[in-house]
């Protein structure tokens, strides 16, 4: 029997992962990606844009960030380079089609009532099956010609920050056809080169809507551009406790959120009575570390002074993925008029501007930038021929996964990259390795049944952290705890540490996993 053919849904991050850690299992990995490079998001971005993790969180196990790269949180352009030179040292680039881009996904196996009265994944629980395949059909994104590609497994890797951006929808003749300026996603003002970028916005009456991290560099980048003689306004719906340093007080985050000790104060899914009674009387401890972090975005920030305090906790922000780093000098800008905040609950267009709720005068504007996401589950269910596959995923926020990597409905096919972490490269390594051991057979999967109940705990448990942000695929305060289960059906020890100390206060990174 030849080598299991594996296809790789696009060149990012995950996919170079994907594709370095099938390969080193004898397998043989075949990368489909739209685009003429890698890189996946980073290749287009705003010219301002950073890496928002440390480098030391945000780094591959076995090829440290080089030398020269100094600065705690590198450039794009440093970013790509690293990933080029992790590319051509593990001869990853002769695996790539570039330019290819997969336009739907079908499965040739048996039926759908057949796979419905399955217990086990791939009726066998095992990966592969031997008369099930998949067909990709790959459009050439240079002469638009297409060709069925067959694979055994398939690995999507597209992550949820790209291709299909989040519009919000509006009243009849109350969206951007009822406004005389331009109206565009920050998706396309990404995709402008940086020389292009800057013209489009200089001069003119910008408006940013969201608070997040693109929102926040858009502004910065208009507010350089056109200074206080036509300010930037940036409408938001919710507060931030974005992030001005990684250092609250001089105490580095990683230390009060990312050691294991700092997991027993968090209630964890399918975690057993002394863990739960463990978070319950720790919960004061809890609560004040939060607080220790918010009083020094607080007063770095100047929050109060800008009527900018949110009313949820630093916890909740980090369980949801939703912080980002301020760029240097935002608040800055905000106090010498270049930059100017406004809560919009809601809002509409008109012929003569926006229209804030609660505001009569409507707010007159040349250009709309929407830092407003993506909808990235939309961009998965579309690729899927089948319907039975398409309702897996229909309706859905976030994605029911097992170990945030298996549908239990969906055979043959793992998800890497879509489930955020605090830093994503880290957690899609650790899912690529544990996928890899799957793939060759060191493990196997439990029933359907039991993986829907693990997702279940775990949806429950993310539920009552996250709140209103339960939308958000995201471990948040929990990567460790959910590293550890990953380790365990590998067969790893999940402590890595040595000594006691240092495995409870110490904090975990890339490099432990060695």
């Amino acid at each position: 029997m030849g080598k299991q053919v594996i296809g790789i849904v696009g060149a990012g991050i995950s996919g170079l992962l994907a594709c370095k850690y099938t390969l080193s299992k004898g397998l043989n990995p075949i990368v489909f990606e739209s685009r003429d490079k890698i890189g996946g998001v980073w290749t287009k971005t705003i010219e301002s844009t950073k890496l928002q993790t440390p480098k030391s969180l945000y780094q591959f196990s076995d090829f440290p960030w080089p030398a020269q790269v100094e600065q705690d949180f590198p450039t794009q352009n440093q970013l790509l380079d690293y990933l080029q030179a992790y590319a051509n040292h593990f001869d990853l680039l002769t695996h790539i089609r570039f330019n290819s881009k997969v336009v739907s996904l079908s499965y040739e196996g048996p039926s759908d009532e057949e796979m419905e009265t399955c217990s086990f994944w791939s009726a066998t629980g095992h990966p592969f099956a031997p008369r099930a395949k998949w067909n990709l059909t790959v459009e050439n994104t240079s002469t638009l010609s297409t060709e069925v590609e067959q694979v055994d497994f398939v690995i999507m890797c597209l992550g949820r920050y790209s291709d299909v951006p989040n519009i919000p929808e509006f009243p009849a003749n109350k969206g951007p056809e009822a406004f005389p300026g331009k109206v565009i996603h920050s998706m396309e003002y990404s995709n402008m080169d940086h020389a292009t970028a800057h013209k489009f916005i200089q001069g003119k009456q910008v408006a940013v809507v969201g608070f997040q991290k693109s929102g926040m560099d858009i502004s910065m980048e208009c507010s350089t551009a056109n200074g206080v003689n036509h300010p930037c306004t940036l409408l938001y719906r919710t507060k931030h406790w974005n992030l001005p340093d990684y250092l609250p007080w001089g105490v580095p985050l990683s230390f009060l959120y990312q050691n294991r000790f700092s997991e027993f104060l968090i209630h964890k899914p399918a975690q057993g009575l002394h863990l739960t009674l463990l978070a319950t009387i720790l919960s004061p401890l809890r609560w004040g570390i939060s607080k220790f972090v918010e009083s020094h975005i607080k007063r770095k920030l100047r929050l109060a002074q800008h009527g900018m305090v949110p009313k949820h906790s630093f916890l909740k922000e980090l369980n949801s993925c939703s912080i980002a780093t301020v760029p240097q000098g935002f608040f800055d800008r905000v106090e010498e008029g270049s930059i100017k905040l406004k809560k919009a609950h809601c809002f509409t267009f008109s012929s003569e501007g926006i229209l804030v709720e609660g505001e009569a005068e409507p707010l007159q504007t040349d250009l709309v930038i929407l830092a407003t996401g993506f909808k990235g589950v939309d961009k998965l269910n579309n690729t899927f021929a089948s319907p039975t596959f398409q309702d897996c995923l229909t309706g859905k926020t976030r994605l029911p996964l097992y170990r945030e990597c298996i549908h239990p409905r969906i055979p043959q096919l793992a998800f890497i990259g879509f489930s955020e972490s605090v830093a994503n490269l880290f957690t899609s390594e650790m899912r690529c390795r544990w996928l890899v051991e799957l793939l060759v057979g060191t493990f196997k999967l439990p029933s359907i049944e039991e993986m829907e109940r693990d997702v279940s705990k775990w949806d429950d448990s993310m539920k009552q952290s996250l709140g209103e942000y339960y939308d958000r695929s995201c471990l948040g305060a929990l990567h460790i705890w959910y590293i550890d289960q990953l380790c365990k059906d590998m067969g790893w020890n999940p402590k890595r540490k040595k000594g006691l100390l240092r495995e409870l206060f110490e904090p975990y990174g890339p490099l432990d996993y060695v």
